[in-house]
């Protein structure tokens, strides 16, 4: 079931993972349709993100809703299962570096404003991140040259943004999502 008055959009399903490719569209679309083309990377990885951990980690069953809301320049995306347990968010250190799962909070808490879980009644919960709205482009400015090394090899690029775990998901400012290809 999708309803959609104005500005709110909720999708019913069952967490696997052709359903998920499923909503990923959906949410792009909505946020399209909304002309808010700048937020739907971000909204669409973490989406993601979230209805994996539904798929994963979620019992019984893997049924779930999703729910978009853009309020006060704000976009809210939210998924509630049946699971009461909360999400555990992973050190980071205790993470192998080769491990294939353990980082997809970490990644909505870094391309986030603030994102967190509560209880929803006795038998499940919700986790949501919120996206501002962007009018204008970040600018990215890129060193004129490049420090060199001694041996006259060139200094890695950092490409990911340091971030400090917050307490309660909220964060003091928001990070700008970056590619290193340009366009």
């Amino acid at each position: 079931m999708i309803s959609h008055p104005s500005r709110h959009c909720t999708v019913e399903l069952q967490a696997l993972p052709s359903r998920i490719g499923q909503v990923r569209r959906i949410v792009s679309a909505h946020l399209r349709y909304w002309h808010l083309d700048p937020l739907i990377d971000r909204a669409a990885l973490g989406v993601t993100e979230l209805l994996t951990n539904v798929h994963q980690h979620a019992q019984p069953d893997k049924l779930c809703t999703v729910e978009l809301e853009f309020l006060l320049d704000r976009l809210t995306v939210s998924v509630r299962d049946h699971d009461p347990r909360l999400p555990v968010v992973e050190d980071m250190g205790d993470i192998a570096p080769l491990a294939t799962e353990g980082r997809g909070l970490a990644m909505v808490a870094a391309m986030s404003e603030s994102w967190g879980a509560r209880p929803d009644g006795e038998e499940g919960k919700v986790v949501w991140f919120t996206l501002p709205s962007a009018t204008a482009p970040v600018a990215v400015t890129v060193p004129a040259r490049v420090p060199r090394l001694a041996a006259g090899k060139q200094q890695p690029v950092r490409r990911f943004a340091e971030v400090e775990p917050a307490l309660d998901g909220a964060r003091a400012a928001p990070v700008p999502a970056r590619s290193p290809v340009p366009g």
